[in-house]
């Protein structure tokens, strides 16, 4: 990849695998070439807990997708997630007095509604323009040259814990990465699932990872809302776990291989195998049980992420529905579960905007993956593809709001 600003690798760093996905731009179309992936264990919640560990994870994911691509891989575009990210709405206004509205009147009435109060050990990471208010007259996206006497504006604030998305470049670099940008994954993703028309009528996006639910609602091809839940899949194998008393890993296999969260699907009589602990002889449970154990988790998953819509105002923001990508959404009757808590369309959201090793990537679990090779191909800094590490961590922000520039 040395040299060559056509070769564009995404990396997903999540709580149950990191993955690797390596793009190729020809013309206006990606391929994508390479696709590497590794059980990630340095994770928890999205956020870093062993160093070692991640970049050893990373390391091989990248090392699988080198030679599936066949070229050596030396800058990333890398997902960020956890539940030190969030989102707040905030209203500002300045007076205008009569005259037309300047570019720094925009900039002015921005200042005016991010001067919110925030965690001191946390940063605003972007500031998005919702809409503005010229004189009472809502939904204007560009005011610049009308006339007023107040300017209002409505800006969504996403602010997040550096100390986390720095872990994560370090991470990078000891693996011998450089980072070129940072995205959040739920907007990764949403740039790989999504469809122009969803984006414009609203609808909601939920990734649903290890460890973490990333959830964003657009409307009106604008980033409306953002909601980080620390649930996961990994959860859902806690509990096969805990209440079929087998290990986690035999309950990860349990989960993906039998894993249903609907009883009514489950044909009556039809058993499963379950390893026991401490060398103790495997036990033959009903697959109903299975089932009864995944339905109230993934339907409190689903609950609270309804509730958040709701408490927000947000329950008629989505009438193009509901889309459900990551590795989790895999799991049997979670369609039909979703539409009985959301009573909105409901579809599995797959990579649709790639060619290439497309059958490999037309996977929900490669959503934010793709995403992160698409948001390579539209950030400006493919032209600062070789970014050294002296330039630090504060560009990576920067560049980053630039996106945010770029896809609103």
């Amino acid at each position: 990849m040395q040299g060559n600003e056509k070769i564009i690798v995404g990396l997903d760093i999540g709580t149950t695998k990191i993955c690797a996905v390596v793009g190729e731009m020809l013309d206006d179309e990606i391929n994508v070439i390479g696709v590497g992936s590794h059980p990630s264990t340095g994770l928890r919640k999205g956020s870093v807990v062993n160093i070692e560990s991640t970049v050893d994870s990373i390391k091989k994911a990248v090392e699988e997708a080198e030679l599936m691509a066949g070229c050596d891989i030396s800058s990333v575009y890398v997902g960020i997630a956890g539940n030190h990210i969030k989102g707040m709405n905030s209203h500002g206004i300045i007076a205008i007095k009569g005259r037309e509205i300047t570019d720094m009147d925009v900039e002015r009435v921005i200042d005016a509604a991010r001067a919110v109060a925030i965690p001191t050990d946390r940063e605003i990471l972007h500031v998005i323009p919702q809409e503005f208010i010229v004189d009472e007259m809502e939904s204007i996206q560009n005011p610049v040259g009308m006339t007023a006497i107040r300017l209002e504006a409505k800006i969504h604030i996403i602010i997040g814990a550096v100390s986390s998305a720095r872990n994560i470049v370090k991470c990078c670099n000891k693996a011998g990465l450089e980072v070129c940008d940072l995205a959040l994954e739920s907007l990764a993703s949403g740039e790989a699932v999504l469809t122009k028309e969803e984006k414009e009528l609203g609808c909601v996006i939920a990734d649903m990872g290890g460890g973490t639910t990333d959830m964003a609602l657009f409307k009106d091809n604008n980033l409306k809302f953002i909601y980080e839940l620390t649930l996961g899949g990994h959860n859902l194998t806690n509990d096969i776990s805990i209440g079929l008393r087998t290990p986690l890993p035999e309950a990860e296999k349990i989960k993906v291989e039998h894993g249903t969260c609907i009883p009514e699907n489950v044909r009556k009589g039809t058993t499963i195998e379950v390893p026991a602990v401490g060398g103790r002889a495997p036990k033959k449970l009903s697959k109903g049980i299975l089932a009864e154990i995944l339905e109230p988790r993934v339907e409190e998953i689903f609950t609270i992420l309804k509730t958040e819509l709701f408490s927000n105002g947000l329950e008629n923001s989505f009438p193009a529905g509901f889309v459900l990508t990551g590795g989790s959404v895999v799991l049997d009757g979670i369609r039909e579960l979703a539409e009985s808590v959301f009573h909105v369309p409901i579809r599995i959201g797959e990579p649709n905007k790639i060619g290439g090793l497309k059958d490999i990537v037309k996977n929900p679990a490669y959503a934010t993956g793709v995403g992160l090779v698409i948001f390579g191909s539209t950030s400006s800094s493919q032209t600062e593809f070789k970014e050294t590490q002296n330039q630090g961590f504060a560009g990576i922000l920067n560049r980053m709001k630039q996106w945010f520039k770029n896809i609103i």
